[in-house]
């Protein structure tokens, strides 16, 4: 059994955030919410709401019978590319620098083990 969570424009870049996202993959969904909470970097905030979204969806899905969360782990999470926002900034001699702002769509699997 497994359930997914998806969020979706969020305004970091995907190659910092898969940096997060690689240390949880196949991981025990308790140990991946220790690893996220304690975790250095911005990107692990959005990463363990999304994770404890996957295993709220899990827990309150309509063929889930008493599933408990020491069985579940975390069966794919992967970070996709979301729209690019681009700036202007000045720049000297009367050029313009061009600013990206990246963001990213993150999705989450918790699938029980069987």
């Amino acid at each position: 059994m497994e359930a997914r969570a998806k969020n979706k424009y969020i305004p970091s870049s995907p190659r910092k955030m898969r940096l997060v996202v690689d240390l949880i993959r196949g991981m025990s969904v308790e140990k991946a919410i220790e690893v996220l909470h304690f975790h250095t970097k911005h990107a692990s905030h959005d990463v363990e709401t999304t994770l404890r979204s996957a295993v709220a969806n899990l827990l309150n899905s309509k063929d889930s019978t008493r599933t408990d969360t020491a069985d579940l782990f975390v069966k794919e999470a992967f970070v996709d590319q979301g729209p690019t926002i681009k700036r202007i900034s000045p720049a000297p001699m009367g050029r313009a620098y061009k600013i990206r702002k990246r963001s990213c769509h993150l999705t989450i699997v918790v699938a029980t083990k069987a």
